[in-house]
């Protein structure tokens, strides 16, 4: 009985209707193909740069390989295996610190945001955090926890928890405050609000944040890796370019971007999955 009554109040469209729903369908995906098509043109005139900028001496060969120089190494590196080790060394590190910093940033920024006696109280000395470098402090984390793997985490931890923390307080403070009333007037007690209504409406902005910090994590374990360590994407950049194996440095490079670029891409698709309610 209910699906009859659905085709009873779903209008059905006519041809012309039709035939307009599937122009503005083609005309979407047209759309989104010259999208993809210009971002892959600009790709291929930043690799034709890299390729002839050396090959020509418009930048001095023997420091800036080629492109193909480049891949060619990284596909040696690949195939022996010491890449994977490297990576897998880099991505333990800033995915314990990115973590951490997800799960004491969001709880405090939403306190934050949500209680004022809490704002009050912690906004000074938080301030004076966010607004000291990452890098700057690296020598204090190293002193503290030493050249192992507790001072690589501290850094990653420290860089990512104040984006994630700034956007859960914009995104709690800024839901509609229809959204409250309303659950006010439904009788929803402050934690069952905060749950259902104020947490989800936050999301989008909250994700902001995380995938702000998720660049950091690997931009700032990079560098703490290139200044001491053993094993690591940065480490390998290091180390080949105090033996001048520039190919391979430059590999190790492109290596640390495609990883930057995986962990973009893998927030965005985590936070479409979050935010479907709002399609």
């Amino acid at each position: 009985m209910p699906s009859l009554l659905a085709e009873r109040t779903e209008p059905a469209l006519n041809p012309r209707q039709e035939a307009s729903a599937g122009v503005k369908h083609v005309s979407r995906y047209r759309n989104v193909a010259a999208k993809t098509g210009r971002g892959f043109v600009g790709v291929l005139l930043l690799a034709a740069v890299w390729e002839l900028a050396p090959r020509l001496e418009i930048v001095p060969s023997y420091v800036v390989s080629p492109l193909s120089e480049a891949l060619a190494a990284l596909w040696e590196m690949t195939a022996s295996g010491s890449l994977f080790d490297n990576i897998g060394a880099s991505l333990v590190r800033s995915g314990i610190g990115f973590g951490l910093a997800v799960a004491l940033a969001i709880p405090l920024g939403a306190a934050i945001a949500w209680y004022p006696v809490v704002r009050e109280t912690l906004t000074p000395p938080l301030e004076i955090f966010r607004n000291t470098a990452a890098l700057a402090i690296l020598p204090v984390f190293t002193l503290v926890f030493g050249i192992g793997e507790t001072s690589k985490i501290a850094i990653v931890l420290f860089a990512c928890f104040f984006p994630i923390l700034l956007s859960t307080i914009s995104g709690v403070s800024s839901v509609d405050p229809q959204l409250l009333r309303s659950a006010k007037v439904l009788g929803l007690g402050p934690v069952t609000t905060f749950r259902k209504v104020v947490f989800p409406a936050a999301v989008p902005t909250i994700f902001t944040g995380i995938r702000m910090a998720g660049a950091v994590s690997i931009l700032v374990l990079i560098a703490a890796e290139m200044i001491g360590a053993t094993q690591g994407v940065g480490f390998l950049i290091t180390y080949y370019q105090n033996n001048s194996l520039y190919p391979q440095m430059y590999a190790a490079i492109i290596t640390s971007t495609a990883l930057g670029l995986a962990v973009n891409y893998g927030l965005v698709g985590i936070e479409k999955r979050l935010s479907r309610w709002r399609d």
